[in-house]
């Protein structure tokens, strides 16, 4: 903080920062990440510098991404000597909805100067963008096979949540149908500085090849969920008609909820990952072309 007050710099509450500065919880992040030498490391939000500096000591590569441009100046002092060190001074995110193509070169880039190399995400994500950022790696041209990330509490709860929680919904069933989910910490706000007004949490997702391959089209599943969700609360029926409105009839729909032997008053927060897979291939059987 003092090194902060120095450069005259404060926490831009615009891109959600709250640096963690308990230097213990640091170490268990990328300890929680089992990194080894042919890990390409995903950083966004480098900060200081500090956990960038820890990564570094044990991955071959570490893309790092800043977007405040006096945080970027700090933190290259303390990275200038580290030659496996890749520092990008922009915003990771194109939109919500897609990562920026430079920071996919970047480690794409990395990813091919050797064979067996594989990518991780380790960061403690600006709260503004965590969601964005965990769900879209899951679809991006690399895709790593584990996320370490600290955010908050309340999302690290949807995203290892069960069905019949009130927790579960569109993220959970994303996030689950492709790899094993856990929450490895919680922590308080006087860790970080500024510090936040929720509890935080550190999760870890260790993505499963075989998951992602059982599933035929990724991207359809994650619209197709979405939706459903839009509206938890409702029936399941009356979620699928509002969803399919423009693509199927009620008597198409109907079909394919009595094929999948649903009650008339089942509720999608009630359906398991494998379910919904299958009741979304039925649904993509008919409408391949869909789209939320």
């Amino acid at each position: 903080m003092a090194r902060f007050r120095e450069m005259g710099i404060e926490p831009a509450t615009r891109h959600g920062q709250n640096f963690l500065i308990d230097l213990n919880l640091q170490r268990m992040i990328v300890d929680s990440a089992e990194l080894t030498d042919q890990d390409v490391v995903l950083e966004i939000g480098t900060g200081t510098g500090g956990m960038t500096a820890l990564i570094a000591e044990r991955a071959a590569h570490v893309v790092t991404v800043e977007i405040d441009g006096h945080l970027f100046e700090l933190a290259s002092e303390l990275l200038l000597d580290l030659d496996n060190v890749t520092m990008l001074r922009q915003d990771a995110l194109k939109n919500k909805n897609n990562f920026d193509a430079g920071v996919m070169d970047a480690i794409g880039e990395r990813l091919a100067e050797h064979n067996g190399r594989r990518l991780k995400l380790v960061a403690n994500l600006p709260y503004n963008i965590a969601t964005p950022v965990l769900s879209n790696l899951l679809l991006c041209e690399h895709v790593p096979s584990m996320m370490v990330a600290t955010i908050q509490k309340e999302l690290g709860d949807r995203i290892v949540a069960k069905p019949w929680s009130k927790d579960y919904g569109a993220l959970s069933a994303w996030m689950q149908c492709q790899a094993s989910t856990e929450i490895v910490r919680l922590m308080p706000p006087n860790v970080f500085w500024p510090a936040p007004k929720v509890d935080s949490a550190i999760v870890r997702i260790r993505v499963d090849d075989d998951r992602r391959a059982a599933i035929p089209d990724l991207r359809f599943f994650h619209q197709f969920v979405k939706s459903l969700f839009l509206h938890r609360r409702k029936f399941l029926r009356a979620n699928m008609v509002s969803a399919l409105k423009r693509d199927l009839s009620k008597e198409q729909i109907d079909q394919i909820l009595n094929e999948m032997e649903f009650k008339p008053d089942a509720r999608t927060e009630q359906i398991d990952v494998p379910t919904l897979l299958k009741l979304t291939e039925l649904v993509r059987a008919q409408v391949p072309d869909w789209k939320l």
